[in-house]
């Protein structure tokens, strides 16, 4: 089955700062523990695919507006708490599994070395609707 595991930054957490903040060898560390946990994924067949975003100063919100016209707001907005900052999509044999895995990804490590313990949604991934609907 596969599982969406979206990666949240939060200005929430106090003792977690934004990474633009981050020392370059803190910065570097967490890269490479994504990058390690990524190919431990891979070599286990699990992972489909795994991304980063860019910020949320970059996001657009898009809505149809008359006619169909895209009507493009910035957001999310600075003041938002939260923001998407990445997602991994995972084949696994069972919900517990695509947890575990978020789990490990939550404990990516952040200044000091300590874990960032940011918040990974788990979501299934649904399949297509019966051809007869």
């Amino acid at each position: 089955m596969r599982y969406m595991l979206l990666m949240q930054f939060s200005g929430a957490f106090a003792e977690f700062p934004p990474i633009h903040t981050w020392q370059p060898e803190e910065i570097r560390a967490h890269i490479g523990f994504m990058g390690d946990l990524n190919a431990r994924l891979i070599a286990s067949g699990e992972l489909v695919e795994a991304q980063g975003l860019g910020g949320s100063e970059e996001a657009k919100i898009v809505r149809a507006g008359e006619g169909g016209r895209p009507v493009i707001t910035e957001g999310p907005f600075p003041e938002s708490k939260e923001f998407l900052a990445g997602y991994w999509i995972v084949d696994v044999e069972s919900s517990e599994r695509a947890v575990e895995i978020a789990a490990l990804a939550s404990a990516a490590p952040g200044p000091n070395g300590r874990p960032v313990n940011m918040p990974i949604e788990v979501h299934p991934v649904l399949s297509a609707p019966p051809h007869d609907m």
